[in-house]
Formats: C-alpha cells, sequence, structure tokens
C-alpha cells in the first residue's frame, strides 16, 4: 500500500533552508524523516509552473528532476502534477484576456491560483506547451508512478467565466445541442418574459441580471461550465497518454462541492483521487458520505499505481487548516482514527497534506506533518509514523480486497443544479441535507452505501434510496422502472420528477413518468414553513421508536387501487391522506416517501427496510462505533473506529484476528477512545466452519 506526503520542495531551498553552499540540502533531510515514517510516494509540483517557465519559452526542470532522483536512491515513487493550477504572472501580464470575469462583469486579477478562463483559446495552447514540455522532461523517469492532472479544479468559485470565448463556446456548444434556434426557444421556454432570441449570438451567458434568469438557460450554463472543465481534463490527458502511455492519471476531487459533473470527469481518469476534510467536520457519518460519494464516481475500470480498482486519498489534512474563522488543531489519535476510515472505505493510497508547515504565503499556518521547526519528536509525525509501521503490517491483507455495498443512494449533479435555483417551492429545502438522513442512519446500523446516477447499472443493489429527484428525465425513469421490475427495491421521496432534462413541468402528474411505478399521483405539494410540523399516523408493521413529524414538504398523494397506503398525515385539510405508501411492481416494490422527517424517523425506516430486503448489517457493535468491511474471496477486513474521547467494550461472539497485533479478540474487549480494529474471523473458526 502507498503512503505518502504531499511535498513542497521549492519552499525548502535557500535562503530558507540550506544554504549558499548546497541550496537544496533540506530535501535529503526531509527524505530521511520521510523514510523514517514509512513514507513511500510523495506528490510534488502542483503550483509550479512559474518555477518551472519563470520566462515565456525558457523551461527549467532540471531541479524536480534533481528531487526525483533523491527519492529514487531513497525507494520513494512520485505522483507529479500538472502545474496549470496557477498560471506564472508573466503568462497573466502578457495575456490579459486569459484572467476570468464574473458574473458581474469584473476582472478577477493574477497573483494567486486560478486565475484563468478555461474557456481561453490562448490559455489552453500556453497549458499544452507546459503539459508536454514537463511529460517530455520529466515522463519517463523511473520514480513517476501517476500523473495528478491540475489541482482542485472548480475550487474558489472557477467553474465558471464570463469572457468572450465562454461566450464563443457557449453559443457552439448550444448550436450543437439543439441544432436550430427555433428548438432552443422551445426547449428552454423562453417565450417567458418574451425572451425569445433570433440568433444563437443572442443567447446571454447568464450574468447579474435585475432578477433571475429562465431554469432551463441556468441548467444548460451548468452543463455547459462542468463539460468545459472536463474537456480542459480530457486535453491534458490526451497528451499525456501520448506521451507516457504506461503513466496512469488522476486529479484530486473534494466532496462534489463544486458545480460541475464529477462522474463524467471520473471517465476521463485512471483512477480518482480525493481530498479529505477529516480536520474540519468531526462528524463520522458525513465524512463517511463524502468517501463514498467519491469512491462511487469510478466503481468500474479504476486502475491504481498499486494495481487496486478503489481510490487514492491525495490530501488528508494532516492538521487543522487555516481558512476557517478558528482553526483548532486535531486531537491526538484523531488523525489515525479518520486515516482507517479512509482506508475501510476502499482508500488504496493515503497521502497527508502537508509534509512541512511553510515559512512564507497564504498557508503558513496550515496544519502539516512537521511544525516549521521539523522536530522529528513532534506530536503528529509520532502519529503517522504509528500509521506507517501499522500499514506495512495491514497491506498484505488489504490488497484485492474492496467495498461491496448492497444500497445505493441515487445523486446527480443536474438535479442538484436545478435545485440550486433561486426560486423553489421552499427555500428551506436542502438536498444534501435530505440524502444525509438516509445515510446516518444507513452508517448508524452499519450497512454500505454505494452512489450512483439513475442510469447507471443498478441491479446489484437490493435497495435503491432516490432522495427529491427533482429534475429527472425519461431515459432515467425508464432504467428506474427496469430496476424495480426486475425484483429491486427502490425507495424515492418528496420533490421527485417534478421536471425532465429540459426542465419543462409534466402534464401528466407527478412524478413525472413514475406514477405507474408508485401506483399513485402527487396532486399537490405544500411547504411547511421552519418550525411548523404535520405529524404522521403509521398503518401495519412499521416500527416506531418516536412520535414522527413531517416537516418541509408535504405531498397530497391520490394513491391507486393496488398501492398500500403505510402512513397518513395527521393534521391540516389533508389529515388522513397517505404521506408514505408501497407499490409492488414486476418482481420488486415502490416505496413513496411524500416528506421529510427528523432523523429518528430515518432510523425506524431503515429497521423496517432492510429487515424487507433482507439486508444484514456488518456486525453488532455499541453506538459511536463506526463498522466497514473491505472483502474478497475467503476475508472479510472488518474495521472497528471508536469515535468517542473515551473508551467503549464491544461483544465478540466469535474469536476474531486483529490484523495490526496478531492477537485474538474474543468476548467482552475493550476498544480505547478513538481506537481501531482491524479484524476477521479467526482463521481456527473458519476452518471449523
Amino acid at each position: 500500500m502507498y503512503f505518502g506526503v504531499d511535498y513542497h520542495p521549492e519552499q525548502w531551498v535557500y535562503p530558507y533552508a540550506g544554504s549558499v553552499e548546497q541550496p537544496e540540502q533540506q530535501w535529503e533531510k526531509d527524505i530521511e524523516m520521510m523514510l523514517k515514517a514509512g513514507i513511500n510516494v510523495v506528490r510534488v509540483g502542483e503550483f509550479v509552473w512559474g518555477l518551472c517557465e519563470p520566462q515565456e519559452g525558457k523551461y527549467d526542470f532540471d531541479w524536480l528532476k534533481r528531487l526525483m532522483d533523491l527519492m529514487g536512491r531513497a525507494g520513494i515513487k512520485v505522483v507529479l502534477c500538472t502545474p496549470t493550477a496557477a498560471p506564472p504572472i508573466w503568462l497573466a501580464r502578457a495575456h490579459p484576456e486569459i484572467l476570468p470575469v464574473d458574473a458581474r462583469g469584473l476582472v478577477l486579477h493574477e497573483g494567486t491560483r486560478r486565475a484563468a478562463c478555461l474557456n481561453s483559446d490562448v490559455y489552453w495552447d500556453y497549458s499544452k506547451r507546459i503539459v508536454e514540455n514537463l511529460a517530455g522532461a520529466l515522463g519517463k523517469h523511473q520514480q513517476l508512478i501517476a500523473w495528478q492532472i491540475d489541482n482542485g479544479l472548480g475550487g474558489n468559485f472557477t467553474e465558471e467565466s464570463f469572457n468572450e470565448d465562454t461566450r464563443r463556446d457557449w453559443h457552439l456548444w448550444l448550436e450543437a445541442k439543439y441544432e436550430t434556434v427555433e428548438k432552443l426557444n422551445q426547449r428552454m421556454g423562453l417565450r417567458h418574459w418574451g425572451q425569445t432570441v433570433n440568433s444563437w449570438g443572442e443567447v446571454p451567458m447568464p450574468m447579474h441580471a435585475p432578477t433571475v434568469h429562465n431554469p432551463a438557460l441556468m441548467l444548460d450554463w451548468r452543463r455547459f461550465c462542468s463539460d468545459t472543465i472536463v474537456q480542459y481534463v480530457r486535453m491534458q490527458a490526451d497528451l499525456l497518454r501520448e506521451i507516457t502511455p504506461d503513466i496512469l492519471l488522476t486529479t484530486n476531487l473534494r466532496p462534489l462541492i463544486h458545480r460541475f459533473d464529477h462522474f463524467d470527469l471520473a471517465e476521463v481518469l485512471d483512477f480518482v483521487s480525493i481530498e479529505s476534510t477529516a480536520a474540519i467536520k468531526a462528524k463520522s457519518s458525513t465524512l463517511a458520505c463524502e468517501i463514498d460519494m467519491l469512491r462511487s464516481l469510478k466503481k468500474e475500470g479504476a486502475r491504481t499505481p498499486g494495481g487496486g480498482e478503489g481510490f487514492w486519498v491525495m490530501e488528508q489534512k494532516a492538521g487543522n487548516v487555516n481558512w476557517q474563522d478558528v482553526n483548532s488543531l486535531v486531537r491526538p489519535g484523531v488523525l489515525r482514527m479518520f486515516t482507517y476510515q479512509l482506508i475501510s472505505r476502499g482508500a488504496e493510497a493515503v497521502l497527508y497534506f502537508r509534509w512541512r508547515q511553510p515559512r512564507f504565503g497564504s498557508e503558513q499556518f496550515h496544519g502539516a506533518v512537521l511544525p516549521h521547526s521539523a522536530h522529528e519528536d513532534s506530536r503528529v509525525y509520532a502519529e503517522i509514523s504509528q500509521i506507517g509501521e501499522e500499514l506495512k503490517i495491514l497491506a498484505p491483507a488489504l490488497k484485492d480486497t474492496k467495498v461491496v455495498p448492497e444500497v445505493c443512494i441515487l445523486f446527480t449533479h443536474e438535479n442538484e443544479w436545478s435545485l440550486q435555483y433561486p426560486l423553489q417551492p421552499n427555500k428551506h429545502f436542502n438536498l444534501r441535507e435530505h440524502i444525509q438522513l438516509f445515510y446516518n442512519a444507513l452508517h448508524d446500523r452499519n450497512i454500505l452505501v454505494d452512489f450512483a446516477r439513475p442510469a447507471d447499472d443498478l441491479s446489484q443493489y437490493r435497495l435503491v434510496i432516490a432522495p427529491s429527484l427533482h429534475l429527472l428525465s425519461a431515459g432515467e425513469a425508464d432504467h428506474l422502472k427496469l430496476y424495480v421490475q426486475n425484483g429491486g427495491t427502490l425507495l424515492a421521496t418528496f420533490n421527485t420528477g417534478l421536471v425532465d432534462a429540459n426542465h419543462l413541468a409534466p402534464v401528466t402528474g407527478y412524478p413525472n413518468n413514475l406514477t405507474d411505478l408508485f401506483g399513485l399521483e402527487v396532486l399537490e405539494f405544500d411547504a411547511l414553513p421552519v418550525g411548523q410540523e404535520n405529524h404522521l399516523t403509521f398503518k401495519g408493521a412499521f416500527p416506531t421508536t418516536h412520535l414522527h413529524p413531517a416537516r418541509i414538504w408535504c405531498d397530497l398523494i391520490q394513491p391507486g387501487k393496488e398501492c398500500q397506503v403505510l402512513a397518513t398525515y395527521a393534521k391540516d385539510f389533508y389529515a388522513g391522506r397517505p404521506a408514505m405508501t408501497i407499490n409492488t411492481f414486476g418482481l420488486g416494490k415502490a416505496i413513496y416517501l411524500g416528506t421529510q422527517s427528523h432523523q429518528h424517523f430515518y432510523f425506524d425506516l431503515v429497521t423496517w427496510i432492510r429487515q424487507l430486503c433482507g439486508i444484514v448489517p456488518l456486525l453488532k457493535v455499541p453506538e459511536n462505533i463506526e463498522v466497514c468491511m473491505r472483502q474478497k474471496e475467503g476475508a472479510n477486513l472488518n474495521f472497528l473506529l471508536n469515535h468517542q474521547h473515551s473508551s467503549v467494550r464491544v461483544q465478540f461472539y466469535k474469536p476474531m484476528h486483529d490484523f495490526l497485533t496478531g492477537s485474538t479478540v474474543v468476548g467482552s474487549h475493550e476498544l480505547t477512545g478513538h481506537g481501531v480494529l482491524v479484524l476477521d474471523e479467526h482463521p481456527d473458526v473458519k476452518h471449523m466452519e
């Protein structure tokens, strides 16, 4: 298994380290300390364009080669970044037209990262040159095991730019999609407010305006901006594959917060790399949800440098960040625990950001493996060194294992973009919070989860949850019907199928194209203000541990003859109307939930539905113990993580083998605060069975 750090050697040369006689002397000292910590890979070069090309056409890659040579002598592999995330100042001065323009028409100036418009032909040309020259100079170096394309794509709200080059590409994109202006006017519904256009050149970019733009135009704008980012990465990927065909490609992604289609981007890559936010979010289920989302971007065809099919963690925060209002330290043991959370959910490699706190620049006081003083006895360095030793033991058992969930939650970026349009039935509805309610309940019951798009192959899942697919195409609806017809169980919710792929509302009833699947029609929907609630009354065998409210949104449902009502509303003029139903469709079941409730309801829902679907939790453990599993033929690696500060006793009814200590765990076992166990059934027990 690869275990590494994000290294910035350009920041550790004379006069900031080393000497006049040996300006790069610190590199050797850093490498020595890396080896002691068990480091076997580094990522370098994400922001060094201005150092590799200090003047136009004058390249200097020798210093990077010297670094890679040193890494080679130490046996440390290298992930090398294309440095296009931070264009040099000379480029912006020579070609100010590359600078991005915001929605108000203001130019965002040079002197920092991401100061470029990705629709600029000039920027594409210069990006190609630096990538070609970098790959030509270092692409055959024996230490190079992967390219990271760019860095933090879409970061700092740079997913869109309103330059003239963007306007040109926007109009070409629309023409390729709609073919005629008449089709564009019709499908976008530009008759509203009389905003029809007579030519492609009249179609506006959705810049700052007196009021909102047409939602169909806004949605296409998001699609266009996403395609721009994906094509920019594809351009670099094509160049790198041509020059270095044996080197795998990736880029680092944050938890689906940037506004481009991460599933589309993952198709361009050989494997997905992620950034972990464990330093700023301590809630285990929130972090687990983000990890599972990112792991799910490339479930098929992934190839990592280690030969696995999982993902890499290219940036695991090694300590506090420096951009919150209060940047608290990560407590002892927490970094180790969250590292194992990443590994338990499929990570094939973990690299910590960053190796050492820089002495200058905007990240001076960002947490790191080493502080400015680089003391070997620093707390974080000691903790990471411990993890490095443990992973040497664990690596053989992890090889060829993967996470195999039975439950899937559906998510599309287009649906989320549609729900970000400002005019919504209830502005207090939040899709991510809605998803998290389901995920929390599954996570609490130690049930593994994948994420997917509705058009993906869903046949391997016992249960598919579709939270608020407000925007749903006809093809996606047909795919969901096929899944249920073939024996699957689908649970969908309110705010589903209100618009199609063109953002057009249906005239055939809600949810669009799915009324037959659920055996019902949503006649109206009532948005509830914050603090106002209806209540749910349940029928049949649905278990309830609390009184469950109906919040945010209440669908008024007209059920068909075969549709079974599981719960009704308790008050208001729609008291007694269905709030939750189940319908048989083909060989499967379609469940519809017409409202949002509190977290306790989703715990009860998971208890009921896992029995309906025959889903068995991984292990029975006390609360606040997170369980995940990686498996391969003949082995199941169970990871137990204690998210509490205090110890917890866990009862094991079979002897278990502890991979980290080599001991046998049986009966009552004390798991220390922030402690970790990696277990499999003891070989003797398996043999007897």
